[in-house]
């Protein structure tokens, strides 16, 4: 009897030490949780400090950057770099306006980031909305002119690569010519990818102008061509005119020509700039083949930037 007693209380004494092993194992394991977890924590606070101080350095980077006073830009332009940085990126903003149907045809609400700003300040590549936005102002200058009757434009975005398909732009376009009297030319500025060249449509005579500010033999984009050359077909049959068997197209060669890759749509501005100035729209025999092929000087480009920074400083204000 006593040593039935005697291995009870034997397996007891087992089962407390298994018991005992047992709590133990729990309390390492908890123990080691805990060191996990502030070990989690640990990394966690030392990757918010590396954000903040990254946040920091960027910081640091967009007030050096902000040193606009050495910049090579007009003043307006580097007026307008200063609102971006103490405005616009503090609110994380973008300009946002509409240009009138006047100018295009249509509406176009019209979006500006910070960087299309701060690229055109630092005569980088542009996109169409900057080139655009120009348009906007050179409509305002044929209306002072009265010669709105004489010349339109073609919005940029709605007809570049990418846009769409061929037949898509050629209907836009047709759509923009048959709101004249025929009498007009248009400008197109087109973007066949990376590279900007000027279009100028003159849908009565069945013309079309190729400009292009790289230098060496230029042959039109492919594609732009297709679009016109369908857009003049569906302004033809809009008009009742059987038309001529194909569009003429003419290369006026002796433009001003740019120096480097980046300057092409700076150069389309000045071209559309030029060719209004002159109310007799000679602009045929000025680049006709053989003139001028320099380059034009740097005042004549930031002529051009100084009067798209005014004509953004009229949208935000």
């Amino acid at each position: 009897m006593s040593s039935d007693k005697a291995s009870c209380s034997g397996g007891d004494v087992r089962s407390l030490h298994v018991e005992d092993d047992t709590a133990k194992d729990e309390e390492k394991k908890e123990e080691k949780r805990e060191e996990e977890k502030k070990e989690e924590k640990r990394e966690e606070e030392k990757e918010e400090e590396k954000e903040k101080e990254d946040e920091e350095k960027h910081d640091d980077k967009v007030i050096e950057v902000g040193d606009y006073s050495n910049m090579d830009a007009p003043s307006s332009l580097k007026s307008l770099c200063r609102y971006v940085e103490t405005t616009i990126l503090p609110e994380d903003k973008i300009l946002e306006f509409k240009i009138d149907k006047e100018v295009f045809g249509s509406d176009r609400d019209t979006f500006l980031l910070p960087e299309d700003i701060t690229q055109f300040a630092g005569m980088e590549e542009i996109g169409a909305t900057v080139v655009a936005v120009y348009m906007r102002h050179l409509h305002d200058v044929l209306k002072q002119a009265k010669m709105c009757s004489m010349v339109g434009f073609i919005d940029p975005a709605t007809v570049s690569a990418n846009s769409g398909t061929v037949a898509e732009r050629s209907r836009l376009v047709a759509a923009r010519l048959q709101k004249t009297d025929g009498e007009q030319i248009f400008m197109m500025p087109y973007n066949p990818g990376r590279h900007w060249i000027l279009l100028i449509v003159r849908a009565k005579k069945e013309t079309v102008y190729f400009l292009d500010p790289l230098p060496g033999h230029r042959v039109v984009d492919e594609e732009a061509k297709n679009i016109v050359n369908s857009a003049i077909k569906i302004y033809n049959s809009h008009i009742g005119r059987a038309g001529r068997k194909a569009v003429i197209w003419k290369t006026l060669s002796g433009t001003p020509k740019q120096p480097s890759s980046v300057e092409c749509g700076y150069y389309v501005m000045r071209f559309m700039r030029d060719i209004i100035m002159d109310p007799s729209l000679a602009f045929e025999n000025t680049y006709a083949k053989g003139n001028q092929e320099a380059s034009y000087p740097q005042e004549a480009i930031d002529e051009v930037r100084n009067e798209w920074a005014e004509t953004v400083f009229q949208f935000i204000k």
